[in-house]
């Protein structure tokens, strides 16, 4: 978003007051609004691309936190409780397919720290289920993980496979037949954490949004200046100008993503935070006999052995994060993103990534590098080749902690919200924070109670989903196969 001067002379003046205003239309941006077409609170959302939630991509539900075993109990909590909520929203995006959690035996982490936060994550699932049986979405609270001795392991290699597994041995069996698992240590761990399909979610979204008649929904609009008017006595506190209209709101959210600082910035606010550039990488392996849960072999963060992670998609299609220097984290990609001073930004070569500028030659060795590193623990796979075009972005992290993984609102002045979210699975539960805030600030009643499900989003066909997902992956550049769900739902 650019934030200029501009002349208002050449500006169509739009006569309608918006009660909200939102800049960025990522996966919290269109949580927001739709949340507040439940309420019957009219909105006008902004989106400089075509379409919606482009990014930072996601891939996972993260229902319990388990890909990060330096975070808090209290975070993996959160995140359980935020990634129901999110597959609730959105069920027709979840992809009912297992995680292996595995600790290689070079690395510092206690198997039996793992276990006991599982443990953990167990009767917290019990509890969000007794809060509300429709939480039970992960399966039996006590399937929620099984873990696997030596013993088990030896015994699950001389099983056949399954081409469409069902159970946690099954995939487990189809697991071990292709992991080098004298590296790692024991038990491992097959656990409910899902995968989440980004291209679904931003059809479903979109879809819903076109329907709303609460939200305006202006795609393929730059916002080229904000005007703060709250000191003039108006029936609204903010304008939103764009290349070709004036917009009155009352209340302003900044969904901006890695850019949220840049309009703080703009607008004398200042909010410290940090903002960290991502890559995973697209890879093709040849057809395997069964399906696989999600890989993860834990590492430590930004050394040379980092955590790998293999996320299958349809049609033989691999995601590939390698959290090394090498593969998904660049030199100069974490950063402080405001100050009242000018807001701190990533160097020229991030920021051509950024706009979607990558050089052929890095994205076929930056894969290649990922193929290589997941080859370490699953040596058949060496022989898979660069898939596609990376997925991109950068994700916004509140304060000063780069392991901090739960988002939340913040209201650093009235009338004007920011989403500080750093995974997608924390969406609505930033977006009820802001609706709480604004119903506050303006003194709105609401129509409906925060609860689960959203009947607009209820109302989208998995037919729409699946034709306009693939329409989507399609403009984006990526295999069309990938917005399709790796096992298929009714």
């Amino acid at each position: 978003m650019k934030i200029i001067s501009n002349s208002l002379e050449k500006q169509t003046k739009n006569s309608e007051i918006y009660n909200v205003g939102i800049v960025g239309g990522g996966i919290s941006g269109v949580v927001t609004a739709l949340s507040l077409d439940k309420e019957g609170i009219d909105s006008v959302l902004f989106e400089k691309k075509t379409s919606v939630v482009n990014g930072p991509p996601f891939c996972h539900l993260h229902a319990g936190g388990n890909l990060y075993p330096d975070i808090s109990d209290e975070q993996c909590r959160k995140l359980m409780r935020q990634s129901i909520e999110m597959a609730r929203l959105f069920p027709l995006s979840i992809d009912k397919r297992p995680t292996f959690i595995s600790i290689p035996k070079s690395e510092k982490y206690d198997v039996n720290t793992i276990e006991r936060r599982l443990k953990m994550l167990v009767v917290f699932y019990k509890k969000l289920i007794n809060e509300d049986p429709g939480n039970e979405i992960l399966g039996a609270p006590d399937a929620y993980y099984k873990k696997y001795n030596k013993e088990d392991l030896l015994a699950l290699v001389e099983r056949p496979t399954v081409k469409y597994p069902k159970s946690a041995d099954e995939w487990m069996t189809n697991t071990i037949k292709l992991i080098d698992y004298k590296y790692l240590k024991t038990p491992v761990f097959i656990v409910q954490e899902y995968g989440w399909n980004l291209f679904r979610v931003g059809a479903q979204a979109k879809l819903a949004l076109d329907k709303s008649e609460k939200c305006s929904l202006r795609t393929n609009t730059e916002i080229t200046h904000i005007e703060d008017v709250r000191d003039q006595n108006l029936d609204y506190n903010w304008k939103i100008i764009t290349n070709d209209t004036e917009y009155k709101v009352k209340y302003l959210v900044n969904s901006c993503g890695f850019k949220t600082g840049k309009l703080d910035h703009s607008l004398n606010f200042n909010v410290k935070g940090l903002i960290e550039f991502k890559a995973a990488y697209i890879s093709k392996w040849k057809t395997i006999p069964g399906l696989i849960p999600e890989l993860i072999f834990h590492g430590e963060r930004a050394t040379s052995h980092g955590m790998a992670q293999l996320t299958p998609y349809n049609g033989d299609f691999y995601q590939i994060h390698g959290m090394t220097k090498d593969i998904t984290l660049f030199e100069k990609g974490l950063i402080e993103s405001t100050g009242y001073d000018r807001p701190h930004e990533f160097d020229a070569a991030i920021k051509r990534k950024l706009n979607s500028h990558w050089e052929e030659d890095e994205i076929n060795s930056r894969t290649e590098n990922a193929i290589k590193f997941i080859s370490h623990f699953v040596h058949s796979f060496q022989s898979a080749t660069v898939g596609g075009i990376p997925l991109y972005g950068a994700q916004q992290i509140p304060g000063e902690d780069p392991n901090l993984r739960v988002g939340e609102a913040s209201f650093p002045s009235p009338f004007y919200a920011r989403s500080q979210i750093v995974k997608a699975s924390s969406a609505l539960t930033v977006a009820n924070q802001i609706i709480n805030k604004i119903k506050e600030e303006e003194e709105l009643t609401s129509k409906a109670n925060i609860a689960a499900g959203n009947t607009l989003l209820d109302s989208i066909s998995k037919q729409d989903i699946d034709k306009m997902a693939s329409k989507l992956a399609v403009e984006r550049g990526y295999p069309e196969a990938m917005s399709h769900l790796l096992i298929d739902r009714d």
